[in-house]
């Protein structure tokens, strides 16, 4: 994982920068302007005190502040309680005005944030290479783009408050400096004292947070697989077992939070006191040794609460920030790990498969093991072709390669004359229909799982017509009770196993394909419904170039040629029945499966 330095602000500043850009120094402006204005607002109390106390003020009182009379005398307006008080109400309505203004900003800009956020994430996903997908953490996946994404929201309002608590404490400082110069010292002294004790909090708050960040992937994960198999843990009555694993986890995620809501006590119940404890101290300091008047005295403790008062704020938040720095460094890594593995599309444009597939030489390797080696073969556009074999034998990575899904470590494909390197993979792979042994179907209407959320336009639904009458499901829709619009609900729950598959096949055939390739599209059925699927899959042949991976031979023997793989090489190829009589391998497989 992508680490940032967390022992200062800086590098943290230059993430939401390149997040936000101006907005982040638009934040800090606004809140610059909030303390100006509430600075001289405060700053009306010293004249004020003065004026109360004496029908003609001293301005050498005020110091640095005597400009505020000389503009209230030469404005024509006089210097009076009733000028001053007014003045001050002026001030303190532009500062609410001010204050309004930046956190409305301040809101758009959060919205902004979690917005880019949730694009890049989205678009990395969509661009990741599937060799990476296949290999990487489902439970950090997850977690990351949903648990973690949430609290990106928390990191940058704490870190934004962080940023406005930095500019209102150098607002009332500079105040402050301006009142009564020796109180500059003072808080320096005030702030480094403070930050010394909270350093300790702030060094296990960020170790937490990387951990709270590894416990919550790991949840996450536990999850996933809990969910994925349900059936087998259920049935063993290993649920319980499982469940316990699931609640360990979950007890060190409640450690790490009260370890997390600790520290956040500590610094909240410390905050006041310290407060306090230094602006005694420096009233004491003031009165004993330096003899200042006391409106003098006033204004300074006043900009001294407020730049004390902020500084606390700023400790807390900044707290609060590091409590969710593991999340923000996790995303970071993830969004990182997403563009590296980012698929690279060839520059060769395809709109659709006008000649035959090509493979010349084809290999494929997990890291050091070939899957397949050396394959030669040509796949006449419009035909039928089926993949056999043992298991392990490469049939799925074969098929997977020429979907473009697994680049070759060795020889090439060829689609349209032209080697599937250079096309536009993404374009390629629109005129693709992929159907699996467990079928994607999405929580929401037939119409939808078929035309993936396309309007209901007049051409849409003259498609999705056509889609399901040819995958023989119009009679199947026409029954339901709310037809197309009925909710199949979670994962097709209400479904059975060959409306699903007749479901995936209407989609494929409503996004217009070229190529339909069926994984073992009907290996999880019965006899009874294979055999409707794979009538409604012949009546398809001669319209799409269909590759079929199959392990039961009696859906292929109507393909126009079968591929007959063993240890991830080409063992023999022709007709069904030709293979029967001719190759003894394919001869065993029908035997085995009583045909």
């Amino acid at each position: 994982m992508a680490k940032i330095n967390l022992g200062n602000k800086l590098p943290y500043l230059r993430y939401f920068y390149g997040q936000l850009g101006y907005r982040v120094f638009v934040v800090m402006l606004t809140s610059l302007l909030v303390g100006i204005l509430d600075g001289f607002g405060l700053a009306m109390f010293l004249p004020l005190l003065e004026t109360v106390g004496s029908e003609s003020p001293d301005s050498e009182n005020l110091g640095n502040f005597s400009f505020l009379l000389d503009y209230l005398d030469s404005s024509g307006i006089g210097v009076s309680v009733m000028s001053i008080l007014l003045s001050m109400m002026v001030f303190f309505i532009l500062k609410g005005i001010a204050k309004f203004a930046e956190s409305m900003y301040k809101v758009r800009v959060q919205q902004h944030f979690m917005k880019s956020i949730r694009y890049q994430s989205i678009n990395g996903l969509e661009g990741y290479k599937y060799t990476s997908f296949i290999s990487a953490d489902a439970g950090r996946i997850q977690n990351t783009l949903t648990g973690e994404t949430s609290r990106m929201k928390t990191a940058f309002h704490s870190f934004s408050m962080t940023i406005q608590g930095g500019a209102l404490v150098f607002i009332y400082a500079l105040f402050a400096f301006n009142a009564n110069p020796e109180f500059t010292f003072f808080v320096a002294i005030g702030g480094g004292v403070t930050n010394l004790i909270f350093r300790g909090i702030y060094n296990r708050t960020k170790k937490l947070s990387r951990a709270y960040t590894t416990e919550s992937n790991n949840f996450e994960g536990i999850i996933i697989q809990m969910v994925l198999f349900f059936k087998y843990l259920k049935a063993t009555g290993e649920i319980g077992t499982y469940g316990r694993k699931l609640k360990r986890s979950v007890d060190q995620i409640q450690k790490d939070l009260l370890k997390f809501g600790f520290y956040d006590s500590v610094l909240k119940a410390s905050r006041e006191p310290l407060i306090v404890t230094v602006v005694v101290l420096i009233i004491g300091v003031q009165v004993t040794y330096f003899d200042q008047p006391m409106s003098g005295i006033v204004l300074s403790l006043l900009f001294f609460y407020r730049a004390l008062t902020q500084l606390m704020v700023l400790q807390t938040n900044w707290n609060r920030f590091l409590e969710t720095s593991g999340s923000l460094e996790n995303m970071s890594a993830l969004l990182k790990d997403l563009e590296d593995d980012k698929e690279v599309f060839g520059n060769e444009k395809f709109e659709k498969l006008n000649d035959d597939i090509r493979i010349e030489h084809l290999s494929f390797a997990y890291g050091e093991e070939n899957v397949i080696e050396d394959i030669n073969l040509t796949i006449k556009k419009n035909s039928t072709v089926a993949f056999v074999g043992e298991s392990g034998s490469g049939k799925t990575t074969l098929a997977n390669v020429i979907a473009g899904l697994l680049p070759p470590t060795g020889g090439n494909v060829f689609v349209n004359q032209i080697s599937l390197i250079d096309v536009d993979t993404g374009a390629y792979r629109n005129r693709i229909g992929y159907i699996t042994q467990d079928p994607a179907i999405f929580t929401d209407t037939i119409f939808n799982n078929v035309t993936l959320w396309s309007e209901k336009t007049e051409e849409n639904v003259a498609r999705f017509r056509r889609a399901i009458k040819d995958a023989s499901l119009d009679n199947f829709i026409q029954n339901l009770g709310e037809g197309e619009n009925t909710e199949i609900g979670n994962n097709g729950i209400n479904l059975s196993g060959g409306q699903k598959q007749r479901i995936s096949i209407a989609r494929e055939l409503y996004k217009n394909v070229d190529i339909l390739i069926l994984d073992e599209a009907t290996s999880a059925l019965d006899s009874a419904t294979e055999l409707e699927i794979k009538e409604s899959i012949e009546a398809l042949q001669g319209s799409y170039t269909i590759i079929m991976v199959a392990h039961r031979l009696s859906t292929i023997k109507s393909s126009d040629m079968v591929i007959v793989l063993q240890d991830g090489k080409l063992s023999a190829k022709g007709t069904y029945d030709s293979l029967v009589e001719e190759n003894p391998e394919f001869c065993r497989m029908a035997s085995l499966q009583q045909l």
